[in-house]
């Protein structure tokens, strides 16, 4: 089991581990991450508590949208629950009946344009407990669904630690709500663009960027257990939260990585680094580096290395 350990240096210069504890009641725990969901874990909230009626009998703690547009449900646990897994299964099951409740909680809370992004294939669980078994850990790698187990501890001054112990990317399912339909159909009427390239088959990678992008996976996927998922428009490239999106520009030659980093923190450079800070642009990150060249991609690697390091 992963374990996160913070120590204090003491008045003689002597660095004093600070011991960990967990919550007295879960919902304060659940509270305190719903009030930072965005900054903590990418995720817009949704909903409270929410009920999933009569068959699945069952009151969700806390719903969202990711920022890839995935639903998402959130389980607490102040303590160690063998049963949080089958209950995440059965409230992604409910998920995957309410696609119209869902878009129109959506819709409600953060208007048309996001109700109108949700992506279905990847619908996301995310446990939040003191602990966990052996047993959970090799059942989520045995489930089709995504999850992430994620641990939690308490520290004096009033710190939270949350630590991604084990995640399953699952597999993707077919798009099954009607919005999802009519954007497929669309997509096969038009003959558009295939969708976003997996690292794993390079032959969907723009031949004139093949040989570059292998490269900058490389170098994106050096830092230690990443998360790769295609996406529609581009690949995450994702622990907790997204910390850097690839997207290609083989008109230009180029590829853009959008990294989870403060454009402030950075010294920009005319055409190689950008703050994309209030404008819009396809994946997650407020730092644009620009990649046209294996050069490009070495003055590069120390900010991917800041974002990975900061996750």
């Amino acid at each position: 089991m992963a374990e996160l350990m913070l120590f204090r240096r003491d008045a003689g210069g002597r660095d004093v581990e600070l011991p960990g504890s967990t919550v007295a009641l879960e919902v304060e725990l659940q509270r305190r991450v719903e009030a930072g969901l965005e900054a903590m874990l990418g995720i817009r909230f949704l909903a409270s508590e929410y009920p999933t009626g009569p068959w699945h009998r069952g009151r969700i703690d806390t719903l969202g949208l990711d920022e890839n547009g995935s639903p998402v449900v959130i389980e607490f646990k102040k303590g160690s629950d063998s049963g949080v897994l089958s209950q995440a299964v059965s409230y992604l099951s409910w998920l995957e009946s309410a696609h119209h409740e869902f878009e129109a909680l959506v819709r409600k809370v953060l208007g048309a344009e996001a109700a109108g992004s949700i992506d279905w294939r990847r619908p996301r669980m995310v446990c939040i407990a003191a602990s966990f078994s052996h047993h959970d850990r090799v059942a989520v790698q045995r489930l089709p669904e995504r999850i992430d187990l994620v641990r939690y501890r308490i520290f004096e001054g009033g710190l939270l630690s949350l630590l991604l112990v084990d995640s399953s990317p699952g597999f993707p399912a077919a798009a099954s709500s009607r919005r999802n339909r009519e954007r497929e159909a669309a997509v096969d009427v038009a003959a558009a663009a295939p969708v976003a390239p997996s690292p794993a088959d390079a032959s969907l990678v723009p031949e004139c960027l093949r040989d570059l992008y292998a490269e900058v996976d490389d170098a994106l996927t050096a830092w230690g257990e990443v998360e790769v998922a295609p996406l529609r428009h581009y690949i995450a490239y994702r622990r907790l939260v997204n910390v850097a999106s690839v997207l290609f520009r083989p008109k230009h030659e180029a590829i853009l990585v959008y990294l989870r980093l403060d454009p402030d923190s950075v010294a920009l450079e005319e055409g190689f680094t950008r703050d994309m800070r209030g404008i819009g642009h396809l994946g997650t990150g407020d730092l644009e580096v620009r990649l046209a060249s294996a050069a490009d991609l070495e003055k590069a690697v120390p900010l991917i290395r800041r974002a990975f390091e900061a996750a």
